[in-house]
C-alpha cells in the first residue's frame, strides 16, 4: 500500500472530517502514517475518533511531521469535506508545504487543485501529482442505463440514510466485514470519494457524474462487480437521503440498481436536515422513510442509529420503539456492531 498522511485543518473531531474518519476506520489503498491537525497535536488520531488508539500520531503541521517522523509518505490526502467543496484559503499553505516535501496531493473537493495556477506551478517544480478524484470522467467513458441489471440474481442491498453524514459508508463497511467473517463473499460498491480512497474494488463518484449517466453508472458497476468479483452479496453505499432537498439521492440505487433490500441509517438526535436548521426543514419520521423505501419495492432489513446528540438512554429508547413498531433489527453500529442486521441480511438472502 502507498503511504499517506491526512490533512484535517483542525477539524479532526468534527463531522466535516468524515473522509479522514473513514480512512482511520480502514483502507486497503493507503497506509495512514499520521494526521495533520493543530487542534489535536500530540494525540493519537484513534483516540479522537472513538477513544481507541490506533498508533497514528497527530502533528500540528507538515513541517512538524517531517521534523519528528522517520516515515516518508508519498501522498497527502485532504481529509475534510469543506462546505461547498471549496478549499479554504488558509489551507493552501500546508498543502503547498506538503508538495515542497515531495508529496503528491489527493483531493476529493469540487475545487480542482490540478486547475489552480499556484498548485499547478508547485506540482511542476516539485515533480509531484495533483489527483482530483472528484473530477468528472470523460463522457465517452460513461454509460446509459440498459436494463441488464434486471438479469442480475446476486442480492443487492442499498445502505441509505435519512440525512447526509449519518454513517452510511461506515455502516456498510461494518456489514461487509461481518458478512465476510461469516463466509459470505461480499463486495461493497463505493459511490463517494472516501470509498475510492479506502480501496474498494468497484464503484464510481456519484456527485462527479453528470445526471444523465448516474443510472447507467450505478448499473455498470453492479454488472462489473458481478462479472469480475462474483460475490454472494453486493452492498451499495448510499449518498445524502431520499428527501434532503439540497441533494436528494437514493432512488437511483433502489430503481436503477434494482436493490431489493435496504438498511437505513438514522440520526434521532437531529431534527432538521444538516445545515438547513434556519430553513426549518425537518427530517421525516423514520417510519415514514421506511414506508417510502418500501413503496419503491425494496425491503428495509434493519436500521442503524447514529449516536450524535443523544445520550445512551435516549438511544436505547428509540431503538426499542423502532424495533417493536417496525419489527426489524435496530442497532447502534458503533456500540453494538451490526451482527443483528447481518442476521436479517442472511434471512433476506435465503428468501
Amino acid at each position: 500500500m502507498d503511504k499517506a498522511i491526512v490533512f484535517t485543518h483542525n477539524l479532526l473531531a468534527e463531522n466535516f472530517a468524515k473522509t479522514c474518519h473513514g480512512l482511520l476506520r480502514g483502507t486497503e489503498r493507503f497506509e495512514i502514517l499520521s494526521v495533520i491537525d493543530a487542534a489535536h497535536e500530540g494525540k493519537d488520531a484513534g483516540t479522537i475518533l472513538n477513544g481507541s488508539p490506533l498508533g497514528i500520531p497527530v502533528y500540528s503541521s507538515i513541517a512538524q511531521f517531517f521534523k519528528h517522523s522517520n516515515e516518508r509518505p508519498e501522498f497527502c490526502i485532504v481529509g475534510v469535506a469543506f462546505p461547498g467543496g471549496v478549499l479554504p484559503e488558509d489551507c493552501r499553505k500546508e498543502l503547498l508545504a506538503a508538495m515542497d516535501h515531495g508529496l503528491s496531493i489527493i483531493c476529493g473537493l469540487h475545487h480542482y487543485l490540478s486547475e489552480d495556477p499556484e498548485f499547478q506551478s508547485s506540482a511542476k517544480n516539485n515533480k509531484v501529482k495533483l489527483i482530483d478524484i472528484r473530477k468528472p470522467r470523460p463522457v465517452p467513458e460513461l454509460h446509459f442505463w440498459t436494463g441488464e441489471i434486471l438479469e442480475v440474481t446476486t442480492p443487492v442491498i442499498a445502505i441509505l440514510g435519512s440525512d447526509c453524514a449519518v454513517g452510511k459508508r461506515t455502516t456498510a463497511r461494518f456489514i461487509m466485514e461481518v458478512c465476510r467473517s461469516r463466509g459470505i463473499k461480499t463486495e461493497m460498491i463505493y459511490t463517494g470519494q472516501t470509498g475510492w480512497m479506502q480501496g474498494y474494488n468497484h464503484g464510481f463518484i456519484f456527485d462527479a457524474t453528470p445526471n444523465d449517466f448516474v443510472s447507467g453508472e450505478v448499473e455498470r458497476v453492479i454488472l462489473e462487480c458481478v462479472d469480475v468479483s462474483k460475490p454472494d452479496l453486493i452492498l451499495l453505499e448510499g449518498q445524502s437521503s431520499l428527501r434532503n432537498p439540497s441533494g436528494p439521492c437514493g432512488s437511483e440505487f433502489l430503481l436503477s440498481g434494482n436493490a431489493k433490500g435496504a438498511v437505513l441509517v438514522h440520526s434521532p438526535g437531529r431534527k432538521y436536515f444538516v445545515d438547513m436548521e434556519e430553513l426549518g426543514l425537518q427530517i421525516p419520521e423514520i417510519e415514514d422513510e421506511i414506508e417510502l423505501i418500501q413503496n419503491y419495492g425494496s425491503k428495509v432489513i434493519g436500521v442503524g442509529l447514529n449516536e450524535e446528540g443523544c445520550d445512551m438512554g435516549q438511544l436505547r429508547s428509540v431503538q426499542r420503539t423502532i424495533s417493536k413498531k417496525m419489527n426489524i433489527p435496530v442497532v447502534l453500529p458503533l456500540t453494538d456492531g451490526v451482527n443483528k442486521i447481518v442476521d436479517g441480511i442472511q434471512t433476506f438472502m435465503n428468501q
